[in-house]
């Protein structure tokens, strides 16, 4: 089965390859494929006579490629094509949506305010599980990342603004800990950001 998934929203994107094809997937770069390359990749079989799992990246870089991909689009093997962007004008989006294949966008997700996590920060000071709820109703339209940086960002201004202090210290330690977290282990970002929320005003 071939799909296209295309959007900026990359956390997303990541998950929903992550969902159909599982782990230790093919992986090709557009840019260095050619026509050629084609008929193998999606007609091939592994050493096994197995399905294979094939993760095609920027394809649409590759005009003469992204051309021919409608050729195969009855492939047996499981297939994603991930593309940043995908211009929705262009014959080859048109062709691929008229013969039906799966195409799912991914928009980029909206920049935390400010001012909404200042407040669930405040929140969590006093009511970690109050926090978390405030979170959940805005983290389906949020990069947990973005919104991790910002929390950072308001975590210091307090700091700051407190003259610091031992309590002060031990929550940027925590929140350090927690970035390396995000960064390092498989662990789910949202996870980590409200077991956060639910700790931070128990650290005296």
């Amino acid at each position: 089965m071939l799909r296209i998934f295309y959007g900026e929203n990359r956390l997303e994107v990541e998950k929903r390859v992550r969902e159909v094809l599982g782990e230790g997937y093919e992986v090709f770069e557009g840019e260095n494929l050619m026509v050629g390359d084609l008929p193998s990749i999606f007609q091939g079989t592994s050493l096994f006579g197995a399905s294979r799992r094939i993760l095609l990246k920027n394809l649409g870089e590759n005009a003469e490629v992204w051309a021919k991909l409608v050729d195969y689009r009855e492939t047996e093997h499981e297939v994603i094509v991930w593309e940043g962007k995908i211009d929705k004008r262009s014959t080859g989006y048109k062709t691929l949506q008229d013969v039906g294949v799966e195409m799912t966008e991914f928009a980029a997700l909206r920049k935390p305010e400010a001012g909404l996590v200042f407040g669930i920060l405040d929140t969590a000071m006093r009511n970690g599980e109050k926090a978390v709820r405030d979170l959940e109703k805005i983290e389906a339209d949020q990069d947990p990342f973005m919104l991790f940086g910002l929390l950072v960002t308001q975590a210091l201004k307090k700091y700051e603004y407190s003259g610091g202090g031992v309590r002060g210290r031990k929550i940027m330690k925590e929140l350090a800990r927690v970035d390396l977290q995000m960064k390092s282990t498989g662990v789910e970002p949202w996870m980590l950001i409200k077991s956060f929320l639910l700790r931070v005003g128990s650290i005296r």
